[in-house]
């Protein structure tokens, strides 16, 4: 039996949120079988629970933000990108403020800390959404259409292509594709750091966002270049992050997906629109289980998701 996972002990770490510029704690704790990702405001009167799902994401400027009972958890994708790519299926994740933070601004705290914890195997079946057929949302026309789609594909593989026109990144790869049957989520997707530009910092800041960004977690970029002294972690940092980010926003369905995702030019509203369409169309995918890990697709054998 392919086994589902959880950590084997309590971890913790403080940061910044990104967008709130709070001081926040965050603390993992192991959960049961069949728990899912469970997030947990611990700072409000009443504890507020949220349970991962597609639907319990209200708001995508910026970030994927889960909402409920008039409470928030915030920026949520790089932590859930790092659960993602080391196959965590259990998990209890305790906040302090509304907003995880944003570390380093990639998801690669989140691996230090998840392997820090260890990583252990339950007495359950680990289950797959398997895409048995394509599944697409699309939003504008033409050059500025944005778009992006899951595919039936034995494993899981991600390719997206960006278009920001501007020079920085321009004169980078604007294209990547990655198929964890043959590439490392640890290596080279993990470090992969958010970015955003100083001349929309103020603009941003007055809608009560990147309050927290500094060029310790953000490549920070000028008109023209790079303001970060040590410059770029991949060639291609720019379209890994995206993927990245996909990848997070993607396990909010709250099982892996067995598929292909391709995107141009998607975001945190155009994921989270791609995965509640795949949930609409029961006859585009199953459930399904394998009866050893050697049984399943290569991509979930490899080191990214079992180290």
């Amino acid at each position: 039996m392919f086994r589902q996972r959880t950590i084997k002990q309590i971890v913790k770490t403080t940061g910044v949120g990104l967008h709130s510029g709070r001081r926040v704690e965050l603390t993992l704790r192991p959960a049961a079988p069949d728990t899912g990702i469970v997030f947990h405001r611990v700072d409000l009167k009443e504890v507020v629970d949220f349970p991962v799902s597609a639907d319990m994401v209200k708001d995508t400027r910026m970030a994927s933000v889960m909402q409920k009972d008039g409470a928030r958890v915030s920026t949520v994708e790089h932590l859930m990108s790092a659960l993602a790519g080391l196959g965590v299926d259990n998990l209890h994740v305790d906040l302090d403020a509304e907003e995880v933070p944003i570390m380093d601004g990639s998801a690669a705290t989140f691996v230090y800390l998840l392997r820090s914890a260890g990583l252990e195997e339950q007495a359950a079946p680990k289950r797959f959404m398997r895409v048995k057929k394509t599944v697409e949302v699309r939003e504008g026309e033409g050059d500025d259409a944005k778009w992006a789609r899951l595919e039936p594909h034995d494993g899981f593989a991600l390719s997206f292509l960006i278009d920001f026109r501007h020079p920085a990144i321009d004169s980078t790869a604007n294209f990547a594709e990655i198929d964890f049957a043959t590439h490392s989520y640890t290596k080279e997707i993990a470090r992969a750091r958010t970015f955003g530009f100083a001349s929309e910092v103020e603009a941003l800041r007055s809608m009560g966002l990147a309050r927290g960004g500094s060029l310790d977690n953000a490549i920070v970029m000028d008109e023209f270049r790079v303001l970060n002294s040590d410059g770029l972690r991949y060639e291609d940092e720019f379209v890994k992050h995206k993927i990245l980010d996909a990848i997070g926003d993607l396990y909010m369905i709250g099982k892996p997906l067995v598929a292909k995702y391709v995107a141009c030019k998607s975001g945190h509203a155009i994921n989270n629109k791609l995965i509640r369409e795949l949930l609409v169309q029961e006859d585009a995918w199953e459930m399904v289980t394998y009866a050893s890990q050697a049984a399943a697709p290569a991509a979930f054998q490899r080191e990214w998701a079992f180290s």
